[in-house]
């Protein structure tokens, strides 16, 4: 059985952590954002087939082939988003999802809703982010 949620809902921090409603609101934020970035990529294939006129010109060519790569590169990052996306919606099914993956602890409502995928709270990211800092400055 589906949960129901008010047209106006957002998670707050005086109900229960990952309560039945908040897993669906964040549970309809991702199925949306999927599915918002799959039909972004339909277009582009439509697009990219579309535009494979022969230019006259060659700097419009160029033009045109950096427009094609720029455009691929940033659905191989939507293509991977995906697959974040799809994580975070398999977390939400075996209840993990919310929980900071490196303390257990809860990731902040906020943050979650800022980034539906995160999978550390913002002290763990802060942390990881400082640790690759030094290695990379190695």
């Amino acid at each position: 059985m589906a949960t129901r949620l008010p047209k106006d809902y957002a998670p707050s921090d005086s109900e229960p952590f990952m309560n039945a409603r908040q897993r669906e609101y964040f549970r309809r934020k991702l199925v949306t954002w999927k599915e918002d970035i799959i039909r972004e990529t339909r277009e582009t294939v439509s697009s990219l087939q579309e535009g494979s006129l022969h230019l006259p010109d060659v700097t419009d060519r160029a033009a045109s082939e950096s427009e094609k790569t720029l455009e691929l590169r940033t659905r191989d990052r939507q293509r991977k988003l995906i697959n974040k996306i799809d994580a975070a919606l398999g977390r939400l099914e075996d209840q993990t999802y919310g929980y900071c993956e490196e303390t257990g602890d809860p990731i902040s409502l906020k943050r979650l809703d800022a980034r539906p995928i995160a999978t550390l709270s913002v002290e763990a990211q802060e942390r990881h982010e400082k640790r690759e800092r030094v290695f990379r400055d190695d």
